[in-house]
């Protein structure tokens, strides 16, 4: 019997398992080989299972509705499923209008329109759908989290695959948002009265925690460090790019990094609080005392592409006046070279996670693992044709999607 004690009323739910335990243990299944012992136990085993699974549901409905909340039915049913291989769709179907844009939360899909949000499972059911209208839609994932933002509009949804988590308006035109690893964000936007932008911070409960107004530079970009604690911001001066590092204990701007002359395409923490900066001809690291150092550079060559997956970066570089030529190389954090990988026709984007690499050339997808050796992938019966971009997802498939389709591809393992 499981009895559950919450203000001050008495709630008993009888799970019938206890039987099944005993008589599990009791009938020697373990000491007696035979066949039909063993056929025997095994049923009881997986009776013995299916109620304690039971008895975890039941205690999750007792409980959610003695507080007063919702019950969440994925996660009720993920209680039923557990143990069970995640399927993963063969096509996934988002309606969330145009200008979409996609990002992987781990377990599900995300989708951002000029529609609102909508959620997809790897299974291809869906978990979340929020409409709202937005114009130029962009969305950030982090750690099973995703902020969803207009820009140059005012609207903010951050959301899990289950549920929105904060709703709100900017005063000013967004210009980007960022989104670490606990739920923290900062959006950037445009300012009035003299100022250059502002970067305001927010909590995993979505109240507003720390802001920075910028006199001088041109915001572009914000990240929040793992801790919760720094906020480096990616500035554009007329002497090149600029990233100032503040604490949020402190209003006044700490340390700061200037690139002259380079542009900083990209900024995000690194796992060790160091900061990653991408730009047109090297990553950089640097540090909160705004030193910084080459990690990887290819000045001579071309940025096509990257994507960055934990302390994983891979970059698609070209050889200028070859045509298509180049290479797909993967650094570590510490700047040790994982793989490399040769070039020779148009790749039109790559996407890397968990120890997957896909690319979308013109006429397809193409896999390789964290070797850079290549993956054979499942054939499609709908063409990648018109798909501009390529997502890689943790269950060993990718999404290929543009503005009206998004076929899923998988690998075979």
């Amino acid at each position: 019997m499981f009895v559950c004690f919450l203000e001050n009323k008495w709630y008993s739910i009888v799970i019938l398992c206890a039987e099944g335990i005993y008589s599990f243990v009791d009938s020697g299944c373990c000491m007696d080989d035979s066949p039909k012992k063993i056929k025997r136990g095994k049923r009881k085993l997986v009776r013995m299972a299916f109620s304690l699974i039971t008895l975890a549901a039941f205690a999750y409905i007792v409980v959610t509705l003695i507080s007063g909340q919702q019950i969440q039915l994925p996660r009720l049913s993920r209680l039923f499923s557990a143990g069970v291989p995640e399927v993963t769709a063969n096509e996934y179907h988002f309606d969330v209008g145009r200008g979409r844009v996609f990002a992987n939360l781990g377990s599900a899909v995300a989708a951002v329109g000029s529609l609102g949000i909508q959620v997809l499972d790897y299974g291809g059911a869906e978990t979340l759908r929020e409409p709202f209208r937005m114009s130029f839609p962009a969305i950030a994932a982090n750690s099973g989290r995703a902020i969803a933002f207009d820009v140059d509009g005012t609207t903010v949804r951050v959301f899990d695959e289950n549920r929105v988590i904060t709703a709100l308006e900017t005063s000013n035109a967004i210009i980007s948002a960022s989104i670490n690893r606990n739920g923290w964000f900062v959006v950037c936007s445009q300012d009035s009265g003299g100022f250059k932008g502002s970067a305001a911070v927010y909590n995993n409960n979505g109240n507003n925690v720390y802001r920075v107004d910028l006199a001088s530079g041109y915001i572009l970009s914000a990240a929040l460090s793992p801790d919760n604690r720094s906020l480096a911001i990616l500035s554009l001066t007329d002497r090149g790019s600029r990233i100032v590092f503040y604490s949020l204990d402190s209003e006044a701007a700490g340390n700061s990094f200037s690139l002259p002359g380079g542009l900083i395409i990209d900024m995000r923490y690194m796992s060790g609080g160091n900061v990653l900066a991408v730009t047109t001809d090297s990553l950089i690291v640097v540090n909160n005392s705004g030193e910084g150092r080459n990690l990887y550079e290819f000045s001579g060559r071309g940025l096509g592409g990257y994507s960055i997956d934990g302390g994983t970066y891979v970059l698609h570089l070209l050889d200028y006046g070859v045509g298509h030529s180049g290479q797909i190389v993967a650094i570590s954090e510490n700047g040790n070279l994982l793989g490399e990988l040769s070039t020779n026709d148009e790749i039109v984007s790559i996407s890397y996670s968990g120890g997957m690499l896909a690319i979308l050339r013109s006429d397809g997808p193409e896999f390789f693992d964290a070797g850079f050796e290549s993956i054979p992938h499942s054939a499609q019966p709908i063409s990648a044709s018109g798909a501009g971009r390529i997502l890689a997802l943790d269950s060993g498939a990718a999404i290929a999607y543009g503005d009206h389709s998004a076929v899923v591809f998988r690998v075979e393992r």
